[in-house]
Parts: structure tokens; sequence; C-alpha cells
């Protein structure tokens, strides 16, 4: 969302707002068009991936209907010159495996969010691990 106005942390808790919907609309695509192209995942329990088309490989299975990704911020900084801000929260991802049986896993996450040079704000860094026992 290019915006010239001064970003507050209601900025970054739309722009979590909008990815979500983005991702539930239109799958990997949607979910992609939030990072930047030097951004940086850093999934559970996994090495980081680095690059925009390197992440955007591991997100297929937001193309499944069978599965589901929300995400809820639970709170959020920007950096004073406004540029530069965080996000964390909670999140839930629900699969059907072959038999149709209903997975979830419950998480916390942090995602870095950088105003990019054409006024968007892109995710830089986004990590997340799962809730301990929560594994269903």
């Amino acid at each position: 969302v290019a915006d010239a106005k001064p970003a507050t942390t209601d900025t970054l808790r739309q722009l979590e707002a909008d990815f979500m919907k983005a991702a539930a609309e239109r799958g990997a695509d949607g979910y992609m068009s939030y990072y930047a192209e030097d951004a940086i995942e850093v999934p559970n329990g996994a090495d980081a991936i680095h690059g925009k088309a390197n992440i955007a490989k591991t997100m297929g299975f937001l193309n499944d209907k069978n599965n589901q990704l929300t995400w809820t911020p639970v709170d959020a900084g920007i950096s004073i010159s406004g540029d530069l801000g965080w996000t964390s929260g909670t999140y839930e991802f629900r699969s059907k495996d072959k038999d149709g049986k209903v997975k979830v896993e419950q998480g916390k996450y942090t995602s870095i969010w950088k105003k990019q040079p054409d006024g968007n704000w892109r995710v830089v860094l986004d990590m997340g691990n799962a809730s301990a026992g929560d594994k269903k």
C-alpha cells in the first residue's frame, strides 16, 4: 500500500489484514505479493530462505483449498523514521490429511516490514515457530 502519510502501528495492522486477505483469496501469489525481493523467511525448525523467488517455491501449499493459514497481529511497532516496522502475533495453520482428518498447528510469528522506494510496504523478514504441544 503506497502512502505519503507517516506510518503508524495502525498502518502495519491494516497491512497485516490486507496481507492475510490476499493469501486467502489468491493463495501463494497473494501471500508473496507482500514480500520484498530481498526478503528472508525463517520457517519453523528449518534454515532461512533468502529471496522472494526462493521463498515463493515453498508456498505452493497455500494454493490447496484444504489448507488455511490465518494470523492475528498482537503487537506492532514502528521506527522513528517511519520506514521500518514490525508486527508479532499468533498464527493457525489448518490442513487435512489424505483421510480428511483436520490437523491444526498454532504458533507465534514476527514480521519486519520496510517501506520500499516506491512507497509500498513489504515484508523483509518473517519468522514463525509452532507452539509446543499445539500440533493436533
